[in-house]
């Protein structure tokens, strides 16, 4: 059970949200990210993960799912943008599950914390490997099952974290359901079913990191905590504190690829 958290550090402009599956809350979360320079920079920094992982992008066909209120075209301009939500800031609107792509048109999907949001993971892993091409990639960072990272997400985070749970998520609501260990899940607790039912998928790198910039930026519910100044400071520790990664991060980057 999250624990509660005093009012004061609450952002005003949440605090009469009743439902994340509502498109203006998506819209207010772009206003939040544009506001909040900790949490506008560690965007940039995780689509630069993305940018970097593809190693090209000039050309390529590259999918963002569950875009919402982020700015990827800043980073990589001829990303498609999508959500499952009718956003008139996406390129495409639809469900991961069932995707509007030729077989093997697609170079690459990309996403962030989306993955955990997916009713039905399978169904959409099988769709992804029908619309890769072959050397195409999946990239997703999701949530980390660290000790420091389940802490955190257990006590003090509205979702849900489960590492005991299926695959399939109990609901179909797009952003209130959700399993924040749902990557774990199926690319690491269950790693040998995932392996045998996908064996055109190879798992290239699972990296986890990041454990404090986004706790100071406040997320889209606290007010950032932080100065803006301290941004580079931060990321600095957390580098030098990388080889405890696998402890303290708060969030891990998993690289697929299709092989065949």
């Amino acid at each position: 059970m999250s624990i509660k958290l005093p009012k004061w550090l609450t952002l005003p402009e949440t605090r009469d949200v009743t439902s994340l599956d509502d498109p203006t809350v998506t819209s207010l979360h772009a206003q939040i990210i544009q506001k909040k320079p900790f949490l506008r920079r560690l965007y940039l920094d995780f689509y630069r993960q993305f940018e970097k992982a593809l190693a090209s992008v000039e050309g390529k066909v590259i999918v963002e799912l569950g875009s919402g209120g982020g700015f990827i075209k800043q980073v990589i301009p001829n990303a498609i943008t999508s959500d499952m939500l009718d956003l008139p800031t996406v390129d495409k609107v639809f469900a991961a599950e069932n995707m509007p792509f030729e077989d093997a048109d697609v170079d690459a999907f990309v996403m962030f914390d989306v993955f955990h949001h997916i009713a039905d993971p399978r169904a959409f892993l099988v769709e992804a490997v029908r619309c890769l091409k072959v050397g195409g990639k999946i990239v997703m960072i999701e949530p980390a099952n660290t000790p420091w990272g389940r802490f955190i997400y257990k006590n003090f985070h509205h979702e849900n974290f489960a590492p005991d749970a299926e695959w399939k998520l109990k609901s179909s609501r797009p952003l209130s359901c959700a399993n924040s260990a749902l990557a774990w899940i199926v690319f690491r607790r269950d790693r040998k079913t995932f392996e045998s039912q996908f064996p055109s998928l190879k798992i290239v790198s699972m990296q986890c990191h990041t454990p404090f910039r986004y706790l100071l930026s406040g997320g889209f519910t606290l007010r950032q905590l932080a100065p803006a100044c301290a941004y580079t400071f931060v990321k600095t520790c957390e580098k030098l504190l990388s080889p405890f990664n696998s402890l303290l991060g708060m969030f891990v980057t998993i690289e697929l690829q299709k092989t065949a």
